[in-house]
């Protein structure tokens, strides 16, 4: 097994200490993902979602045999964990007022509270419309627009083919982008914090529709004059 990380190999092996350095190496990141999945959801009902994810690491880890990267393992077994509970709950009340977890690296402490709030709420709002698309079209939306995770890695971790990936990505954005579109007051900001994710190509999209929509508001606004009269031709035509 030389080519697993030294840490995770000795996690196999039974390591408690190497587990939770493990643990605290990727816990972070699988609660985003967590969050991302399952929408809006009370944070002690996530802690508990993660936290199974992680007892799944610790029973399964003895059979990772490195095929894939860790990661690609963590995190479709992370999806998978999520799937299940999302399987689970589908017949409880679903809940909205609850606060989205973002990257650590984007949290910045000098915001002002309104700003913050102001965030929140289209984070929420963002997530909301997220929920509504199917579960194969969220997942790979999620890992590759919200978590920039390359189509390859994301067809390991859902274990479909790249194209297949590409597919459901290019569906679950244009079914996104139409909710979005169909709330004139939540489309400004919620494509504004679509336009920050860490999927570049979710960005680019969104930068290429918002140059779309200002072309258009600005050819509605611009007078219409009239095409200028054109000369009448003399002599042979070309």
């Amino acid at each position: 097994m030389t080519g697993l990380d030294p840490v995770v190999e000795r996690a196999r092996k039974g390591d408690e200490a190497a587990f939770n350095q493990l643990f605290r190496s990727h816990r972070d990141t699988v609660t985003r993902i967590v969050y991302r999945v399952l929408g809006p959801t009370p944070e002690a009902e996530v802690e508990d979602v993660v936290q199974d994810v992680f007892i799944h690491v610790f029973r399964s880890l003895k059979n990772f045999r490195g095929d894939a990267r860790f990661t690609t393992w963590l995190y479709r077994l992370t999806t998978n964990v999520a799937r299940m509970h999302i399987r689970k709950k589908r017949s409880r009340p679903r809940f909205s007022d609850v606060a989205i977890p973002e990257r650590t690296d984007e949290a910045d402490i000098t915001d002002r509270p309104d700003a913050a709030t102001d965030r929140g709420r289209r984070i929420e709002a963002l997530y909301v419309l997220v929920q509504q698309l199917s579960e194969k079209k969220r997942e790979v939306l999620v890992l590759h627009d919200f978590e920039g995770m390359p189509a390859k890695q994301i067809a390991e971790v859902v274990e479909a083919p790249v194209l297949t990936v590409r597919t459901r990505l290019f569906y679950a954005r244009k079914e996104l982008y139409a909710k979005i579109a169909a709330d004139p007051s939540l489309a400004p900001a919620v494509e504004h914090l679509v336009g920050s994710l860490p999927g570049q190509s979710g960005a680019k999209a969104k930068k290429a529709q918002a140059k779309k929509t200002q072309a258009k508001k600005t050819q509605a606004s611009e007078p219409c004059t009239p095409a200028p009269r054109q000369r009448r031709a003399t002599g042979d035509a070309p």
